[in-house]
């Protein structure tokens, strides 16, 4: 966000892909003040973050890349703690759910699914896009909830979902990968750096680091491309497996048998429509680049859970 190379871009797809298909919500004035918090955020945090990489680089020598990474894991865990707090608020505003039918089944399934929450609270994000969608935020408890279309008992089934991934461990699962991830990326930088070829190619002198970075920042794109399949399959494992704790824990909850799988079914067919997402994807790019499975194959998927009558 902070590139003002990529605005006229972010500002096409708002205004003129968005605004085509009846999403865009967003006036001008909100755009532009979204670019310029962004641009903050990313000096504010970005910037001390690299230079201090770079310090890092002539202060602790060789093993620099290991404190780089160690720096890097901890800034990283912080946000997750940070944004749900202090970001999102600078963006949204957020008000406590009130007293109904959403709230008490939403307190219900935490106690049903053995997840502690404290607070549940309702975000503005319709007024900048008519996309639907639900999440939370935050470790151990909801922090975050957003949705526009979904009935409360199927909000509850998304919300599953979204628990089930905690449950499940997928969010330290990927914490996990994303602290190898960064380990290796260091360290090659780190090798990168003393390979004269590497930067001369470039036209920059032998040990200058900051241009490293930026070279390696570039260029590491074409790496991570060939990786993005297996990341790809691993993310759609996950959703299948979220999607069955979601069924198991309705059915749990309400003492039946298919209705969350059914629940669930219903909502997703709902956010699929509102999103007018792709249903019949090709298949060799939806396994290449979709992090999740398609409507029909959660549909096949949860399907297998409700009896057949």
């Amino acid at each position: 966000m902070f590139s003002a190379t990529e605005w006229p871009w972010e500002w096409y797809r708002q205004f003129r892909l968005e605004e085509r298909f009846g999403f865009n919500k967003t006036t001008l004035r909100l755009w532009i003040v979204d670019r310029i918090k962004g641009s903050v955020l990313t000096v504010s945090f970005g910037v001390p973050m690299l230079a201090l990489s770079v310090w890092l680089v002539e202060a602790a020598g060789s093993s620099w890349w290991f404190y780089g990474w160690g720096t890097a894991i901890s800034f990283q865990i912080a946000m997750m703690f940070v944004v749900p707090k202090w970001i999102l608020p600078w963006f949204n505003r957020f008000e406590t759910l009130a007293e109904g039918e959403l709230r008490k089944r939403l307190l219900k399934l935490g106690k049903a699914a053995n997840f502690s929450a404290s607070t549940i609270q309702v975000m503005d994000g319709s007024k900048r896009s008519a996309h639907s969608n639900a999440f939370f935020a935050g470790f151990g408890r909801f922090r975050k909830l957003f949705s526009s279309t979904l009935s409360a008992a199927e909000l509850e089934a998304v919300l599953a979902h979204e628990i089930g991934h905690y449950k499940k461990k997928h969010v330290w699962k990927l914490l996990a990968w994303s602290c190898f991830a960064l380990l290796v990326s260091f360290w090659m930088l780190a090798q990168l750096m003393n390979f004269p070829p590497f930067l001369a190619a470039f036209g920059f002198a032998e040990g200058s680091s900051a241009p490293a970075f930026l070279l390696f920042g570039l260029l590491s794109v074409s790496i991570s491309f060939w990786i993005t399949p297996l990341f790809s399959a691993w993310s759609r494992k996950f959703e299948y497996e979220a999607d069955a704790f979601a069924a198991q824990t309705i059915d749990s909850e309400n003492s039946s048998s298919g209705a969350g799988a059914a629940t669930l079914i219903s909502a997703l067919r709902k956010l699929a429509e509102k999103n007018l997402s792709n249903l019949t994807p090709h298949p060799l790019y939806s396994r290449f680049y979709y992090s999740h499975p398609t409507l029909l194959e959660r549909e096949q998927a949860l399907q297998k859970a409700i009896p057949k009558s």
